[in-house]
């Protein structure tokens, strides 16, 4: 409230004030506080207008309770008509009778009527020099602009689940509650950021555990879920125990828990994982899990962090849609179990155990970017979202392809490189994708030898963002040594898979338009009815 103190001290004065925000965030109470800095006088009854009320003088004891004759809260969703509107306004024209302003606060404002709107924007606009009006609302969106263009607008933020629980620490110690700090931190998260609501939920949590705010009587209370529960989880997903992750869903399900509750908090509980590999000194050792989140952060890469947390942002979303909300919380837990990141991050995927086979990218649904995973059981992969990262280079049969990804000669650092000379079976191998996939699919092999590949590509572009060094890693993958490779710009004039592809294309579609045209009841159409062929309408199965 930077502007009105600045504006209280210099004497600067609007004539209206709008505040805006969800419900419990203060604005009736911002608006007494105004109130009192309009009218106060200072202990001594020598004040003047000031940004930092006494508190103590005549004008700020009636306005906090109530009883200031010339401070007037309207509230508008019961006083919406033009009558009372008019009636307000009648009054305005008169002098206060014992403070500096009279003072309207009009509380949910929206709800007047487009005619009490009209009836009030004369004297909102140039009120009599003793009239101030504070306007408060929920929904802006509702009140007119020519009303809005009236008014110094603020809004007010949802208060941070932080400020919340250290006013209720202040609240509960001055009414001497006895209290848990993650009592405090659950009700601040449910109160969603208005203080209103949590200080509801704190005399419900009160009455609830007779005197003695727990945490365990509060998760009770609202139904919310123990981080025990989400700890199991996700180390059952360290050592892929699908049988474990059904055990917690069922128990979940045995005590009517929320799944929608539950995948919310397993986001959060990912988020800080991530935090903690990222920036460690963000957990503090305040949180209650905070133990379990330097562990967990230890166990999974930071690829697999990210990865589960799109799985549980996104299967919260799709519970709707889900058979039932048992199959869609379970299913999604199953997801986080088939799917790992592939080896082109920081770190080598974990071992499934015995559900691993072997790597396969996908793309993963939902991204604006592809996202590359794999599945670690071929039964909970979705047939109809998996496709391959790699460009669509025409991919032999697994006989001819299989001699260069399982070279029979164990590659070894001296000895000759396990390749035939098939740099498009090579290519539809390495399975990479991005720029690097780019790279792969506009290359020429020019010559290869023990030590390795020499390249060539016609566009620089494919060059950039480390893309080289991003294939020369997947090629020492490949064959599992060390492997040289150089890329030089030039003409291309042999094979590349880009140009395969499109080769193939072409012949593709130049056999569907000749089966077209030559087709017998095609060819009646064009004699008898004098049809003809939408030219680029024809596309190959």
């Amino acid at each position: 409230m930077r502007a009105l103190s600045h504006a209280l001290d210099q004497k600067r004065l609007h004539h209206a004030w709008l505040f805006t925000g969800t419900r419990g965030v203060g604005k009736t109470t911002l608006s007494r506080i105004l109130a009192k800095a309009l009218n106060c006088i200072g202990s001594d009854g020598l004040g003047d207008i000031t940004s930092e009320p006494c508190g103590v003088c005549q004008a700020c004891t009636e306005i906090d309770a109530g009883r200031f004759v010339d401070y007037i809260e309207m509230d508008a969703a019961s006083n919406r008509g033009v009558a009372e509107m008019a009636t307000l306004l009648e009054q305005a024209i008169y002098a206060p009778s014992n403070a500096r302003f009279k003072v309207y606060m009009i509380d949910e404002v929206h709800m007047l009527t487009n005619q009490a709107f009209n009836a009030m924007l004369k004297t909102l606009e140039e009120p009599p020099e003793h009239v101030k009006f504070i306007l408060a609302t929920t929904d802006p969106q509702k009140i007119p602009v020519t009303v809005l263009s009236r008014c110094l607008q603020f809004n007010l933020k949802q208060m941070p689940p932080a400020q919340i629980s250290g006013h209720l620490d202040h609240i509960l110690k001055a009414e001497q509650v006895p209290f848990e700090q993650a009592a405090l931190r659950l009700l601040a998260l449910s109160a969603s950021g208005s203080m209103r609501d949590a200080l509801s939920l704190t005399d419900q949590a009160i009455a609830y555990s007779a005197g003695q705010v727990t945490e365990e009587a509060v998760r009770s209370m609202l139904g919310a879920l123990d981080q025990t529960y989400l700890i199991r989880i996700l180390d059952a997903l360290s050592v892929s125990d699908g049988a474990g992750l059904l055990g917690v869903a069922d128990e979940i399900a045995a005590r009517s828990l929320s799944y929608s509750a539950a995948l919310q908090d397993l986001g959060v509980l990912l988020h800080h994982i991530a935090l903690a590999q990222t920036v460690p000194e963000a957990v503090t050792d305040d949180w209650a899990e905070a133990e379990h989140v330097r562990r967990l952060a230890a166990v999974f890469s930071a690829e697999e962090v990210q990865l589960h947390y799109q799985i549980a942002a996104h299967g919260r979303a799709e519970l709707a849609l889900a058979p039932d909300e048992y199959a869609g919380f379970s299913m999604t837990l199953l997801r986080m179990l088939a799917f790992r990141p592939t080896e082109g991050g920081s770190g080598a995927p974990r071992s499934a155990g015995p559900l691993a086979v072997p790597r396969r990218p996908v793309v993963a649904a939902g991204g604006t970017a592809p996202v590359a995973l794999t599945p670690s059981s071929p039964a909970v992969v979705p047939a109809a979202r998996a496709e391959p990262v790699a460009p669509a280079a025409p991919v032999a049969p697994a006989s001819s392809v299989e001699p260069v990804a399982q070279a029979a000669v164990p590659a070894t650092a001296d000895g000759p490189l396990p390749f035939d000379g098939n740099w498009l079976a090579l290519a539809a191998s390495l399975r990479v994708g991005g720029m690097t996939g780019q790279l792969v699919q506009q290359a020429e092999l020019i010559s290869f030898d023990d030590d390795g590949f020499r390249l060539r590509v016609s566009m620089k572009a494919v060059l950039e963002g480390g893309t080289v060094e991003k294939l020369k890693a997947s090629l020492s993958s490949h064959f599992g040594r060390p492997v040289q490779l150089k890329v030089e710009i030039g003409t291309v004039q042999g094979k590349t898979v880009a140009a395969v592809e499109s080769s193939e294309r072409a012949a593709r579609l130049s056999d569907a338009v000749s089966a077209i045209d030559a087709d017998p009841f095609v060819q009646s159409l064009v004699k008898d009815f004098g049809a003809s062929i939408v030219p680029g309408s024809i596309r190959p199965l």
